[in-house]
């Protein structure tokens, strides 16, 4: 592997917008975006896989490390089930490009430079394909509401014995979709949601188009960021009704806990690997608004201790506490008892390590997955269940979340 002195920064200026399809001779790639830092980088290719990204003292990463975080990683960082690899890969890239505002760089090893160079001329050509279904998909509900009322109704039941105080039920939908076209359709979805934590990965035949508004953690150095993010409102188009969603989304007191209770489950997960009086909360139940929901948000920190790494961070706050619950360990079990299956990369993490100490996370949600041998797409979508939740709103606020992803695609 490359030392990191021996990647090569090359600034190309501002660039016409990138081709999606030019990655359709690429096995392996993963395109990120970080709306609130105005950055995006996509890894192509795949040059090695690491059993996990390597640090000096300072938190830097020692080159640029890749890495896609299934659900099921809980089972090794919990239950000790199986081995990191089978569900946490993490991969060197050929090479990296870097968008900060306008301007595109170009990270590669020594000797690629040429071939880099190359790759860049055919993707950005200023031509974005758009997705246009030729009729639309018809989506098939695993779970039907009348057996998602009846678990939520259970899940109920062990909030009221005093089990948990939260849990996220997520479920399933399916469709056989021939002739989808992945690349069209990923810069369709990241144009009409405008998603800030956006994420298009590619593991041979398995794609995964994310549409994440909410970032799981965020690295600078030795600081660490955590964004959980609970309760959600879907846009209207007329503006006195849209702000009244999002005034209601503030105010409401269900919400609220929810978020409060995702937050108290990281600044705890945060608190172990944290220096001394260093977790703060930044913000608390913020609303921010997109193009087809307002979501609320709240925002923790903290420092590093000595001798802690960021890959340390992931273990100890993995699985993030907004897909999850509180007690984090007892609701992860009667997930697994109330689901209908594994929930694979859904509610894991897509992200990177950069070498100049920057990392960033996201929270795999609003994400269809592709499987192309199959033609088969798949999109699971959940809710908080407290006790003061109405099983009914939970299962709509459920399809919310999912027309937000399937109508952005014009496939309603």
């Amino acid at each position: 592997m490359n030392a990191p002195h021996d990647w090569i920064r090359i600034a190309l200026g501002p660039l016409p917008g990138l081709d999606w399809s030019v990655l359709r001779a690429e096995d392996h790639f993963l395109y990120r975006r970080i709306a609130d830092s105005d950055r995006a980088v996509l890894a192509v290719g795949r040059r090695e896989a690491v059993a996990a990204p390597l640090f000096n003292e300072d938190g830097c990463a020692l080159g640029w490390f890749f890495g896609a975080l299934r659900y099921e990683w809980k089972d090794v960082l919990f239950h000790r089930h199986g081995v990191d690899a089978d569900h946490c890969a993490w991969w060197v890239p050929r090479f990296v490009v870097e968008w900060r505002s306008d301007a595109v760089s170009l990270h590669v090893p020594p000797g690629d430079e040429a071939m880099a160079r190359a790759w860049v001329q055919r993707a950005f050509t200023g031509h974005e394909a758009t997705a246009v279904p030729s009729a639309p998909l018809e989506w098939h509900k695993h779970c039907p509401r009348e057996r998602y009322i009846a678990s939520v109704r259970h899940l109920l039941a062990h909030i009221q014995r005093g089990d948990i105080y939260e849990v996220n039920y997520c479920t399933a939908r399916s469709t056989v979709a021939g002739g989808f076209d992945p690349f069209a359709a990923f810069g369709t979805l990241l144009q009409r949601t405008a998603a800030p934590f956006a994420a298009f990965f590619r593991q041979g035949q398995q794609f995964a188009l994310c549409a994440s508004p909410e970032r799981f953690l965020a690295f600078d150095g030795r600081r660490v960021t955590g964004q959980p993010m609970k309760g959600t409102r879907p846009r209207h188009t007329d503006a006195r009704l849209d702000r009244k969603a999002a005034e209601e989304l503030a105010s409401d007191a269900k919400e609220r806990s929810e978020n409060i209770m995702a937050l108290d489950v990281m600044r705890h997960d945060l608190s172990r690997i944290a220096a001394s009086r260093s977790v703060r909360v930044e913000e608390l139940c913020a609303v921010r608004s997109y193009p087809r929901v307002h979501q609320m948000t709240s925002t923790v920190s903290a420092v590093l201790r000595d001798g802690v790494t960021p890959m340390d961070v992931l273990r100890a706050t993995f699985p993030m506490a907004s897909m999850t619950g509180a007690p984090k360990l007892r609701a992860m079990q009667l997930i697994e008892e109330a689901e209908d299956g594994p929930r694979g990369l859904f509610s894991g993490s897509l992200g990177f390590f950069a070498p100049d100490g920057t990392g960033d996370f996201n929270v795999v949600i609003r994400t269809l997955l592709f499987d192309a041998d199959a033609g088969r797409l798949s999109l699971t979508t959940g809710s908080a269940i407290t006790a003061l939740c109405d099983p009914e709103a939970e299962y709509e606020e459920c399809e919310v979340k999912a027309r937000s992803v399937i109508d952005a695609l014009c496939d309603a």
